[in-house]
């Protein structure tokens, strides 16, 4: 008796489905059409040499974009979306909303900043709702919504010191 062509089909085909499903791979989200002028989407694979400064140097390459609430990208960013974007730029891969960002990463104390670490703040209230990136010193780059746009502030500034919540590395 001679198995029907189709049947094959449907024998190898589940064989080669249970193989790809039990490898363990995640596949990638679908990429979807990006308009023209939009930035290229974020490498797949860390960079080189992503480390602090290059992270901190990206972020004042911004300086200036203006704020858009849930933006992330360079027509407009919230304070959490400029963090994912400027890391998204080195490969480096974080969560999109300030709580999940404050929730990554490994704990710093505020005597052990260094140029790229993530600094939170409570702005009403004991809950973490802003976040910017430390370039050096006692400065950290950010998004804020008054005055609309991404802007260098002192951490030691009395307004940004009585809010301060705490500090992550992600890198």
């Amino acid at each position: 008796m001679r198995t029907p062509l189709w049947t094959l089909a449907v024998v190898v085909g589940t064989a080669v489905c249970a193989a790809c499903a039990s490898s363990g791979a995640v596949p990638q989200p679908f990429p979807s059409p990006t308009p023209p002028g939009a930035p290229a989407p974020p490498p797949a694979h860390p960079v080189a040499g992503a480390d602090g400064y290059t992270i901190a140097g990206t972020a004042l390459k911004l300086r200036g974009a203006p704020y858009r609430d849930g933006g992330s990208d360079p027509s407009g960013f919230d304070c959490s979306g400029f963090i994912w974007y400027v890391f998204a730029q080195h490969g480096v891969r974080v969560p999109r909303t300030v709580g999940d960002q404050f929730r990554a990463g490994k704990p710093v104390g505020r005597e052990s900043l260094e140029a790229g670490d993530l600094v939170f703040f409570a702005m009403s209230g004991s809950d973490v709702s802003h976040v910017g990136i430390i370039i050096g010193a006692d400065q950290f780059v950010h998004a804020p919504s008054s005055r609309g746009e991404v802007r260098v502030e002192r951490l030691s500034s009395p307004y940004w010191s009585g809010r301060f919540a705490g500090a992550r590395r992600m890198r």
